[in-house]
């Protein structure tokens, strides 16, 4: 990335997301009290996500599956918590409406490979870890070709084209699909997965939905 492009890609993300939170306002609020009377507090999820060179960050999203847990104590999987609320909230894509949030703190862009796991950090190739070469984002190319329904290998290797090809134009291009993609519904989930299978059961090496 240009060190020039830099600066004007940060304007263009606090702008946007400044600008996105003022709009979506009372629509944030409407969904955090439909899923604080669905499932109660809390409303977020959080999670910590690798981001920029590997540095861990809490990705904020909204709530989508219960806590409910077998005989032993661990969850059910995430088909069995995952609540019809969760599931129209994921389809529209709402449920990442709190990562602008993570936007405005610097810690992802509108546009860029998205957050994955911690746990698969030590589990990419040298090529699949450029991936962490640029901040991660709520949609990117890889979301606009395929998202969850494609293989995690396709998946890693979209988000590495992404780091070689960035451009202010680019990222416009991936907004703009993204619209297309949410509004058509098109890969949420993998077939047979509330979102897709781990990477190590997909590929046989470690990775994220």
């Amino acid at each position: 990335m240009s060190p020039l492009r830099l600066p004007a890609k940060r304007a263009i993300d606090v702008c946007g997301a400044t600008a996105a939170l003022a709009v979506l306002g009372p629509v944030l609020l409407l969904i955090a009290l439909a899923i604080w009377r669905s499932l109660g507090t809390p409303v977020l999820f959080r999670q910590v996500r690798a981001g920029l060179h590997g540095r861990l960050f809490e990705l904020l999203k909204f709530r989508t599956m219960t806590d409910a847990r077998d005989a032993a104590g661990e969850l059910r999987p995430d088909g069995e918590r995952l609540t019809r609320l969760g599931s129209w909230l994921r389809a529209t894509s709402l449920d990442e409406l709190p990562e602008l949030l993570n936007v405005l703190c610097g810690d992802m862009s509108l546009v860029g490979p998205r957050p994955l796991l911690v746990d698969y950090l030590g589990h990419y190739s040298p090529e699949q870890a450029r991936r962490h070469e640029v901040l991660p984002g709520i949609t990117g190319w890889a979301a606009v070709h395929g998202r969850n329904a494609t293989s995690w290998q396709r998946r890693l290797a979209l988000d590495v084209w992404y780091v070689d090809h960035w451009s202010l134009r680019l990222d416009l291009k991936i907004l703009l699909m993204t619209v297309v993609t949410v509004l058509k519904r098109e890969g949420i989930s993998a077939s047979g997965h509330a979102t897709m299978p781990r990477f190590d059961e997909d590929a046989g090496r470690g990775g994220a939905a």
